[in-house]
C-alpha cells in the first residue's frame, strides 16, 4: 500500500509499504478521510515523534475490508470511525473507565503506525459504526468531536448558563456546537481572528468577543452583568488565552482547560488568586474516551452527526490527496496560511 512515512523532522514521504496483518481482534480498515491534527505539527516539523520511521494519522475514517476470525461488532463493508487510544483494558485506571489515564496505553499514529495510509489495522473495539446518513468527511472529525465532549463533560456542563468558549480553532469551534446542543443559555465565541468569529456565530455563537479589541473586556462586564461566566472553556492552549479564562470566570465558576501548551505558561499571584479569591472549579481534560470503551462521547458524536446538529465544513481549510501531504506542511510552517483543518483523502 501507500502511506505518507515520516524519517525525521521535516522529512515525510509518500511511498510503498507492507500491507498490515491483523489478528483475530483487529479489523484492517481503507481509509477514507484522515486529518492533520494540531499535535502531529510539532511530530513532522519538529522532533515529537516517538521513533522513526513513522506513519501518523489518527483521526480518520474509512471502509472495513477484513475482519479477524474473532470480531463479532462490525463486518465488511461497515463504514467506521477510528478510536485511536490503545488502552491496556487491565490497569486500575481502565477498570475504573479512565482509559484516557492508562499508563500503559498505546496510541494509533503516534504510538503505532497510523491513518496517513491507504490502509490502517485496528482492534475491532476501537471501530465505531457510522450512522447510514453520516459521511466519511463527517467520519474524519469524530475523534475531535470526541475530544470537546470529553472537556464538557469532564467540567459537568449544565445547560441554562452563559459559557465562553476561548479560542475557535477545529476543538473550539466543535466545543461550542456541543455547549449549543446541551443547552447552554449563551454562547460567547472568543477569538483574535474575525474569519474565525464569523464562523462561529454562523456555527450558533450568540456574541463574538474579539481579544484584538482593547475594550473587549469592558463590553464582556457589560454584557454579563459584571459577574463573569459561570462556564469557560479554554480551547486554545497559549498564555494568554489561559490567562484570560481565570479572569472571566465568575465567582464560584468552573474553568476548563482543553488547549495543550506548547510554551511555558507563568501565573502571576495576582493571576493565580483568581483561584483562589473565586473558589474556581478549574478542571483539565485529556483525551476523548469513558466505559463501556471507547464511551458515550463516540456514541454522542454518531448521534448528533446523524440528526444534522454538528457542522464542520466551514472547519475545513482544504482536502488535498494523501501524496500532497508534504506541500501540506510546508503550508502549516507559514502563520496564518492555513485556516483550519486539512484533510487527507485515501
Amino acid at each position: 500500500m501507500k502511506a505518507a512515512v515520516l524519517y525525521g523532522p521535516r522529512d515525510i514521504r509518500y511511498e510503498e509499504v507492507e500491507l498490515p496483518d491483523i489478528k483475530e481482534d483487529e479489523v484492517l480498515v481503507r481509509v477514507k478521510y484522515t486529518g492533520i491534527c494540531g499535535s502531529d505539527i510539532p511530530r513532522v516539523l519538529g522532533n515529537a515523534a516517538h521513533f522513526y520511521p513513522i506513519i501518523l494519522g489518527h483521526e480518520f475514517a474509512g471502509e472495513v475490508v477484513k475482519v479477524g476470525n474473532a470480531v463479532r461488532n462490525v463486518k465488511v463493508g461497515d463504514k467506521i470511525a477510528g478510536a485511536p487510544l490503545l488502552p491496556c483494558h487491565r490497569c486500575i485506571d481502565c477498570s475504573r473507565g479512565h482509559y484516557s489515564q492508562c499508563r500503559n496505553y498505546s496510541f494509533i499514529g503516534s504510538r503505532t503506525f497510523g491513518s496517513w495510509a491507504e490502509y490502517v489495522k485496528i482492534p475491532a473495539i476501537n471501530a465505531v459504526k457510522l450512522p447510514d446518513e453520516v459521511g466519511f468527511i463527517e467520519g474524519a472529525f469524530f475523534e475531535p468531536v470526541t475530544v470537546a465532549l470529553h472537556g464538557l463533560f469532564v467540567m459537568d456542563f449544565k445547560g441554562g448558563y452563559d459559557v465562553a468558549i476561548v479560542g475557535m480553532g477545529t476543538i473550539g469551534l466543535l466545543a461550542l456546537q456541543c455547549a449549543k446542543i446541551l443547552g447552554a443559555k449563551r454562547i460567547f465565541a472568543f477569538d483574535i481572528d474575525p474569519e474565525r468569529l464569523n464562523i462561529a456565530k454562523e456555527y450558533g455563537a450568540d456574541i463574538c468577543v474579539n481579544t484584538g479589541d482593547e475594550s473587549f473586556k469592558e463590553a464582556i462586564a457589560d454584557l454579563t452583568g459584571g459577574r463573569g461566566f459561570e462556564m469557560v472553556v479554554e480551547a486554545a492552549g497559549v498564555e494568554f488565552t489561559e490567562k484570560l479564562s481565570l479572569e472571566i470566570a465568575a465567582n464560584k465558576g468552573s474553568v476548563l482547560f482543553i488547549g495543550t501548551p506548547s510554551k511555558p505558561i507563568t501565573l502571576y499571584p495576582r493571576e493565580f488568586e483568581h483561584i483562589n479569591r473565586k473558589e474556581l472549579t478549574v478542571r483539565g481534560s485529556w483525551m476523548s474516551y469513558s466505559a463501556p470503551f471507547p464511551g458515550r462521547e463516540w456514541d454522542l458524536a454518531a448521534h448528533y452527526f446523524k440528526k444534522g446538529w454538528l457542522k464542520v465544513e466551514k472547519l475545513i481549510d482544504r482536502i488535498i490527496p494523501l501524496n500532497d501531504i508534504a506541500c501540506a506542511f510546508a503550508d502549516l510552517e507559514t502563520p496564518g496560511k492555513v485556516k483550519g483543518k486539512i484533510l487527507l483523502e485515501g
